[in-house]
């Protein structure tokens, strides 16, 4: 499972989800999908311009997690 540490990127760059969104060029919608998780899929694109919004590198929105069963 691959979690999305956007919330932890957005409280260290003091910015809010409709902030991001904007800067980013995406819907806020796209973007909530994406910081719950719900995302099946995410563009080279759109996470090189969240990690160039968020001044960061992809290892730090990205985190694999084992499934555990």
């Amino acid at each position: 499972m691959i979690e999305i540490n956007l919330d932890l990127m957005l409280k260290k760059r003091d910015l809010t989800l409709t902030e991001l969104a904007e800067q980013v060029g995406i819907t806020l919608a796209n973007l909530s999908i994406l910081k719950t998780g719900k995302a099946k899929a995410v563009r080279f694109s759109t996470l090189a311009k969240l990690c160039e919004v968020l001044d960061c590198q992809p290892g730090d929105l990205l985190a694999y997690q084992p499934n555990h069963q």
